[in-house]
């Protein structure tokens, strides 16, 4: 991967107008390792402006024409991994071995999803609601949209956001995360041979860039995967000039343990999800409940597996758990632990092994209350915490007593506790006995601070459409 990243603008990689960069910081090593452009108003024009255009024809093309594009940057994404692996690793320090055998392909995967859906679109049939009329529905591509980014998974959220996008008919401005650019741009480069000129461009840069993304009047969407105060930010700007919206906002996912599970195995499993990447996943299972009589053989068995976990940079062999993305994510996490009440417990971990770089150890925390603010705030790091709970109704009511609906799983040998339980959790995806898998055939949203909208599935290309009644 070049020391240089650039925007990737109409169809051309060019610098930021200004020629302004930024430093882009290795996570696991704390050192300057590229840059990228700071992308001002000038380069959110030119990228507008270009999507805008190429918008007039992409809008037009069959759905077998989108379809071949989107197949063609997936078996790009696969000729090109190790740049890729490269890129995406450079920026967010996640094991290299772990970023290519789950991630990779679950991006293809998705690109692959909506090149068909592309050529599947739902609609009513064709028919006569009043006499002599015919009425039909066209379902019609939104326009340019712009798409923000977060720095814990750039490349399958870059996906994510243009798949469903390209494959309806509209064109995209993506704005990637200022830590993590590499691979967005390296996306839109290799996507460049598959699309004409301007239905991808993708500007990097800070917070001041995304506003001028979102507020630019040649957009008409906007979609985001970041945090609530992003996510409400962006949200009043679009009121301003009444710009659809779609967020994938924060997550604090509890997981209901009952007492009638094999306590080493959902240990085993449970901390395998929670601490992949680092635990910067707003669906990681961060808030374990578990049945008072389970819970003191659950703890011991968690914090054991949690114990057994390696920390270490993207090529070292053996590595469980990489860094945190950046300086100011480990400040966070750091803080949060300093400011545990005394009733709280670290039980392993808590500190930060002796390297360089920006690594906190796998952690877990018992004796919480559910009012404490690590039980009520995204932690977004290495850190889990365990709260015992009496039956099965004051676990759903401790599942449900935060601000966040995004995730939540259930772990029980009860078939009917378990479908009660997918009944009463305010979230947008419920797992029993499992977490944290996607499919693309299925939604990925929220509820309540979570966010609206879906990634993923038909219910994501539909974000992305508009409807428009025709009567005959």
């Amino acid at each position: 991967m070049a020391d240089t990243v650039r925007n990737h603008i109409a169809g051309t990689d060019r610098p930021a107008a200004s020629g302004e960069t930024m430093e882009l910081v290795d996570p696991a090593t704390g050192r300057v390792h590229r840059h990228a452009p700071r992308s001002g108003r000038a380069d959110t024009d030119a990228a507008c402006a270009a999507a805008a255009t190429a918008y007039r024809h992409w809008s037009t093309t069959t759905p077998a024409v989108r379809q071949r594009a989107l197949l063609g940057i997936a078996d790009a994404i696969e000729e090109h991994a190790d740049a890729f692996v490269a890129a995406e690793t450079g920026d967010t320090g996640k094991p290299a071995h772990q970023f290519r055998t789950e991630e990779l392909p679950a991006i293809v995967d998705t690109l692959r999803f909506f090149a068909g859906a592309a050529r599947n679109l739902p609609g009513a049939a064709a028919a006569e609601y009043t006499e002599g009329r015919t009425s039909l529905l066209r379902r019609e591509p939104v326009g340019v949209c712009a798409q923000i980014t977060p720095w814990n998974y750039p490349l399958m959220m870059a996906v994510w956001k243009i798949a469903p996008a390209i494959a309806a008919g509209n064109t995209s401005v993506l704005k990637a995360a200022d830590t993590t650019p590499s691979s967005s741009a390296l996306l839109a480069r290799v996507a460049a041979a598959h699309l004409p000129p301007g239905v991808l461009n993708v500007v990097c840069g800070d917070r001041d860039t995304g506003r001028a993304l979102t507020a630019h009047p040649d957009v008409a969407l906007i979609a985001v995967t970041g945090s609530v105060r992003a996510g409400r930010e962006i949200a009043a700007a679009a009121a301003a000039d009444l710009k659809r919206v779609h967020l994938e906002l924060g997550g604090n996912a509890p997981v209901l343990v009952h007492d009638d599970v094999d306590v080493e195995a959902t240990a085993a499993a449970l901390a395998a999800v929670a601490y992949y990447n680092a635990g910067q996943d707003c669906t990681a299972p961060t808030r374990l409940l578990v049945h008072h009589r389970a819970h003191d053989a659950f703890l011991a068995a968690f914090a054991a597996e949690a114990g057994k976990l390696r920390t270490g940079a993207p090529d070292e062999p053996g590595v469980d758990v990489g860094p945190l993305n950046n300086v100011a994510q480990l400040a966070s996490v750091q803080a949060l632990l300093e400011r545990l009440p005394a009733h709280a417990e670290i039980v392993t971990g808590g500190g930060r092994p002796p390297r360089p770089g920006f690594f906190h150890e796998p952690t877990v925390v018992a004796g919480v209350r559910q009012d404490d603010e690590i039980v009520q705030e995204e932690i977004f790091g290495p850190v889990v915490t365990v709260q015992a709970f009496a039956d099965e109704a004051e676990a759903l009511h401790l599942a449900n007593g935060v601000r966040y609906g995004l995730a939540a799983s259930v772990w029980t040998a009860d078939h009917d506790r378990a479908m009660r339980a997918t009944r009463v959790l305010h979230t947008g995806i419920v797992w029993v006995n499992t977490h944290g898998t996607t499919v693309s055939e299925m939604p990925h949203g929220g509820v309540k601070h979570s966010g609206y909208g879906s990634d993923l599935s038909l219910s994501g290309l539909l974000d992305y459409t508009q409807v428009k009644h025709v009567m005959l």
